[in-house]
């Protein structure tokens, strides 16, 4: 019988993607016993006390406390998950590494390259775990389609489409929330929909090298909204406008790194937060000289491929998930049984607990995070300068190679 390990779980924020993490690492035992981790909910912090009671009574969590340095001082918390708005990120990542703890973070884990590097630094400084929210990566059919690009199958790769749509802000009198303030947030949709698209891009194809971008504002102006008093679904009629800082569309052509040789790889990169009409719709498309795949988070369980020129059939096959894809067989028996989105945050939590207990680094970390905020920021500079801008290169841990 494995021998299991107890890991502490701090929490930093109760809000529903706390709320994720928690139910994400109660999971972890039962859908992957074999690797005797038992997490145990420690404390959790959140400066309304109605989320820590409900994190005590609810989530299960022993304590509970309004300062989250409180979770960083407790000895008997192992690792941290912090859940907190972006501009709170740096600032409580930098404390976790320097108090010794492994930290899970949402991203983008700061609002700026520079905030990133300097998590980073502190990381390496500390020699602490980390795992970042790049949650996209986690679909088995993504794992699916790297392993086709690893394995050849799709020939060399010639361009790669991603797109990121969503219609979270296409209100005009949606709230004019933290996200939308460049002090809170950073970047707009950059930091919170093009960089998961990066993420999905270097994960399965390589490092990209260099970018031109362009970024454009569609609402200008919002109605004002009281911190802590809701979220950008909110819609306020009639209320205090105030203006929108950073972008909510950005589009970039992109040049991948690679060997020295005639063929190189291309893509376009595209995300917006005011589309009307996709709601998730998040997509990759891979085309090689061998093949091809499609793939659309909206019909996260499906994709679309094409192996091999000789295409008898002039089109894709549409393949539906099954146990050969990622971690599939951890959630369902046999093909064509969906997964959703909290089944990805459990396939995060168990990769970030299995390399803090030693095992496999297949989580992706802070170096990931740091790849990504060097492509973003490329392409916030190009949109100011209109040029090609060189990515300043960091390639992620866990970046194709």
């Amino acid at each position: 019988m494995t021998e299991q390990k107890s890991i502490g779980v701090g929490l930093i924020s109760v809000g529903w993607m706390g709320k994720l993490h928690a139910r994400a690492y109660t999971s972890v035992p039962y859908v992957y016993p074999e690797l005797g981790i038992i997490p145990r909910l420690v404390i959790a912090a959140d400066a309304e006390q109605s989320r820590v009671n409900f994190a005590i009574s609810v989530l299960g969590f022993e304590r509970g406390t309004k300062d989250y340095r409180e979770v960083l001082n407790d000895p008997e918390v192992d690792v941290v998950s912090i859940c907190a708005p972006n501009f709170l990120h740096a600032e409580m990542a930098v404390a976790a590494a320097e108090a010794g703890k492994h930290f899970w973070i949402e991203k983008p884990a700061g609002r700026s390259l520079a905030e990133t590097a300097a998590i980073q630094a502190a990381v390496e400084r500390n020699g602490v775990e980390t795992s970042i929210g790049f949650n996209y990566r986690h679909a088995p059919a993504i794992e699916h389609v790297r392993q086709l690009v690893v394995d050849g199958r799709l020939g060399e790769i010639t361009n790669v489409r991603a797109s990121f749509l969503a219609g979270y802000a296409a209100e005009p009198n949606g709230a004019l929330s933290w996200r939308f303030e460049r002090k809170l947030a950073g970047s707009g949709v950059l930091a919170d929909l093009f960089s998961h698209a990066v993420d999905l891009c270097q994960y399965t194809v390589g490092a990209i090298s260099e970018v031109t971008a362009a970024t454009s504002i569609m609402f200008e102006a919002r109605p004002k909204l009281s911190m802590g008093r809701g979220t950008h679904f909110d819609v306020i009629e009639g209320g205090e406008l105030g203006a929108v800082e950073n972008e909510d569309y950005a589009a970039a052509l992109v040049q991948f790194a690679g060997p020295d040789r005639a063929l190189k790889t291309v893509g376009t990169i595209e995300a917006s937060r005011v589309a009307v009409g996709p709601e998730c719709g998040y997509r990759l498309e891979i085309y090689g000289t061998e093949g091809s795949v499609k793939w659309d988070f909206e019909r996260m369980n499906e994709l679309q491929v094409v192996l091999g020129r000789a295409n008898e059939e002039q089109g894709y096959t549409t393949t539906v998930a099954s146990p050969k894809y990622g971690d599939y067989a951890r959630f369902q028996p046999g093909p064509g049984n969906a997964m959703g989105f909290d089944d990805l945050k459990i396939i995060e939590a168990k990769k970030f607990l299995a390399a803090v207990a030693g095992g496999a680094e297949l989580n992706s970390n802070i170096h990931d995070a740091v790849a990504a905020a060097a492509v973003v920021e490329a392409a916030e500079q190009s949109a100011q300068t209109r040029s090609w801008h060189s990515v300043e290169q960091q390639v992620g841990a866990t970046c194709a190679r």
